[in-house]
Parts: C-alpha cells; structure tokens; sequence
C-alpha cells in the first residue's frame, strides 16, 4: 500500500496533553493538525519537485529530545532512503519504527565508522541513497559523522545536510550571551590535567565560549567557573526541547548556588555558554550590574548608551552610572 508524506506525518504526530489547569499554555494537537493538513500537503508536493540524487550521502539531523522536531523534510528523506546509517541501530529503527517506516539499517558509531565507510561508498556506487544520523541532534557535531563524510567525498560522491535540531545551534538562540563570534570546544575533557587547562584556558579567552558538559560533573564546572571567571555571564541551558526544559542566564560566580539550590539542577544533559570577557572599565561590576550591563549592550544597538544604561539598571535594580560607564567602557 501506498503512503503518502502527508499521512506519515499527520499519523504519528505526538498527541495532545489532556486539557486541564496544569496544562496553561499547551494547544490541543488535534486542533492544530486539521488545520495545517492544507500545508503539510502543499510541502510534501513541493518536496517531491526537489533534487533528491540518487548515489549520495545525507546528513540528516534528528530530535534532542522532541520528537516534534523533526521536520518534514527529514521524513521525506528517511522515506526516500535505501539504508540508514546509524550511532545507534536500536535508536534509528525506533525513529524509524515511529514513522512507520522499515529500512536496513548500518552501524555506524564512533567505533565502526571508519570500518563501515568502505560498505556505504560501494552502495553509494550502485546508485543508492545513504541516510547517515547520530542519536540525537546533527552527525558530526560531537558525534560520529565526520570521518565518513570525508571518505564519501573522497570517494566522488555527493553529501547533502538535511539540517534540523542541534543543542548548539538552540542553546546559542535562546541564551542571550553570543550576538558576534563564538567558540564551540565540544565536549569538555573529563579528569586530569586536561581538564583543569580546559577550563583555564576558556576562562583566558576574550571571546563567548561554547561547549557541553557531562552532568555528573556539572559540580566541579560551576566551581571552576565561579573562580576563574566570576563576573563574565554564564547561560547553563538543560535538557533542551524535553519536558524539564531550563535555561538560564546568571553570573559566573553565582552558578555553584545555583546548581545546589536544587538536586534536579544537576541532573540532565547540558550545554553551558560563557559570554565575552568584561571590558577593563566594568571588572569591579557584581551580581545584578553584569547582568545590567549584558541587556545594556543588546538595547545599544538600537537606543543610544545612556536609555540603554538606564532601562536595563532599571530593570535589574542596578547603578544607572556604573552600567553606563561600563557600556561607554566596552563599546570603545
């Protein structure tokens, strides 16, 4: 029988929380659905318009946590696809399996990727379309991918993203702390010397600072970060896209309280961004002031220093003078 992309995506669509005072700000999904099923329509046609080569690698980013998440798109490529390269087997097929969709599937972890790129160039040779995803959010981003990429483009062959969820790219947008250049380190080390040069050597740094941290060391993170960068703005972004969902913005030096306050802080996967260095003319600024300063220098971009100074010490409870002298100070 034949399945169209309109009925694959409405069909396992997650269903609605049932409509009860704790719910306060859910939609019902069903609502929703009957009325985009217009859309889904129109980008499904639109789709099957679209190049989809065959004899080429795609890099297909799955969910971090919301299985909404996964576009359409991304379902339309996992339809069209001969094999599935996975991290994980068990984690695709149930991806898979949810979509209503059955495909061979490939290992392909960080211990078998360089192994499995020679079995996926000669498929890719007889004309077949590779689908290559991680576990969760995009391959090659701190997860196995890149290896493989390299050997198919090597090889001749076409590679084409089918973009979608990263924890670095979410985390980043809704952080408040990175608007220019960033740094993404990837994982921090996790003992030793190693360690302990990491966090020494991204504290230095004048530039926003980006990575992920595993959550039973999140303890020792936030110890090393109150000390060596105490006054720089800290965003800690938790499970991102689940239900327990949390990020927040705070100083460097307060975020060992914050984490104790609750054992539930602790707990989860992490992405954790450190904002630019203060300018010398703001290193005696504390606590509520370097947040002041941080909105500060978002609203100067459209107001001139002083309204911006003043709005955001207002709404902190800040010194106006010392946020503006700040500002003037990092502005140049």
């Amino acid at each position: 029988m034949m399945v169209s992309m309109t009925d694959i995506v409405i069909s396992n669509a997650p269903s609605a929380p049932k409509n009860n005072a704790h719910n306060e700000g859910h939609i019902q999904a069903p609502s929703i659905l009957s009325s985009t099923q217009g859309i889904l329509a129109e980008l499904a046609a639109s789709m099957a318009q679209q190049s989809t080569p065959p004899a080429t690698l795609y890099v297909l980013a799955t969910p971090i946590g919301n299985r909404a998440d996964l576009t359409v798109r991304a379902v339309y490529i996992l339809h069209l696809a001969d094999v599935v390269a996975a991290e994980d087997t068990r984690v695709a097929g149930h991806l898979l399996h949810g979509l209503g969709l059955h495909k061979p599937l490939l290992a392909c972890d960080s211990y078998r990727e360089a192994g499995a790129a020679a079995g996926i160039v000669e498929r890719l040779a007889a004309g077949q379309r590779v689908v290559l995803c991680s576990d969760a959010g995009t391959p090659a981003i701190s997860d196995p991918g890149a290896r493989l990429v390299a050997a198919v483009r090597a090889a001749g062959y076409r590679v084409l993203p089918i973009p979608g969820a990263s924890s670095l790219t979410a985390a980043v947008s809704a952080s408040g702390v990175v608007d220019e250049a960033l740094h993404f380190h990837a994982f921090a080390p996790s003992k030793g010397g190693a360690r302990k040069d990491f966090y020494t050597q991204l504290c230095a740094a004048q530039a926003p600072q980006v990575w992920f941290e595993a959550p039973h060391r999140m303890i020792d993170a936030c110890a090393q970060l109150a000390a060596l960068a105490p006054q720089r703005s800290l965003c800690i972004a938790r499970e991102l896209t689940k239900q327990f969902e949390q990020i927040v913005t705070l100083p460097a030096a307060d975020a060992p309280a914050w984490l104790a306050a609750k054992p539930e802080r602790s707990k989860g996967e992490f992405v954790l961004l450190l904002g630019a260095a203060p300018a010398a003319s703001d290193a005696a600024l504390q606590g509520q002031d370097v947040q002041a300063l941080a909105l500060a220098q978002l609203l100067a971009s459209e107001l001139p220093a002083s309204k911006a100074a003043a709005l955001a010490a207002k709404h902190y409870g800040a010194e106006r003078s010392k946020v503006y002298a700040a500002l003037l100070g990092a502005k140049g």
